[in-house]
């Protein structure tokens, strides 16, 4: 009975992780819809994205124990995305406009990690933790310069789901301005090692749970 426990709770935990992760982060490729304020929303998104993968992957990695199953993981989210970014498509968007964020480089450096130092729990917290902190903003700043004509493509397709009132009127200039990759790096290489902390942390709640 608990083998059986164990597994459909492993698989469903996945699922709900998964498709949760993606859904905080359906739009966190859209920096360019935000022009006045992209390298900005860039440096946030950034943590936000880190954030999600870290703790998902790292759960999903230490509950199986398996090297290999944060690239999975981070394929899945990759996946729901695409499905997710379909809809810009259906708007009218242009596909060399539509950014998906990248995860897979970062969520193979987790298990990379995790396999080199033997599957060493503190270690793929201190060593993944910075690799995957350190890596994301950078993959997907070299994502994001690939868009064509980005300030050109935005204004002529409006974000349909911003108001009014929210649509800058002249552009601002903010404190993240000059360096988004080195400041979403700097912040997610201290950040991800306490949100890889919290996914080994969920797959222990979660072994605990099943035992009870």
């Amino acid at each position: 009975l608990m083998v059986w426990l164990r597994r459909c709770t492993h698989y469903l935990f996945i699922v709900v992780v998964a498709v949760n992760s993606t859904l905080l982060t359906i739009n966190a490729g859209d920096y360019i819809f935000y022009t006045d304020w992209a390298w900005t929303s860039f440096t946030v998104f950034s943590v936000s994205q880190t954030l999600m993968l870290a703790v998902g992957a790292t759960y999903y990695l230490t509950f199986t124990g398996v090297p290999g199953t944060a690239t999975y993981y981070g394929l899945i989210m990759t996946v729901y995305t695409w499905v997710a970014k379909g809809a810009w498509f259906a708007l009218g968007y242009p596909y060399d406009f539509i950014v998906t964020p990248i995860w897979l480089p970062s969520a193979m450096l987790l298990d990379l990690a995790y396999w080199a130092t033997k599957r060493n729990k503190h270690s793929l917290i201190l060593f993944g933790g910075v690799l995957v902190g350190m890596s994301l903003p950078l993959f997907n700043m070299v994502n994001l310069i690939t868009v064509a004509d980005p300030l050109e493509t935005a204004f002529k397709y409006p974000r349909p789901t911003l108001p009014p009132y929210m649509t800058p009127i002249e552009p601002q200039v903010g404190k993240f301005y000059n360096s988004p990759v080195a400041l979403g790096a700097g912040a997610g290489a201290v950040l991800s090692v306490t949100f890889t902390a919290l996914g080994c942390k969920l797959n222990t709640w979660t072994y605990r749970w099943m035992a009870a």
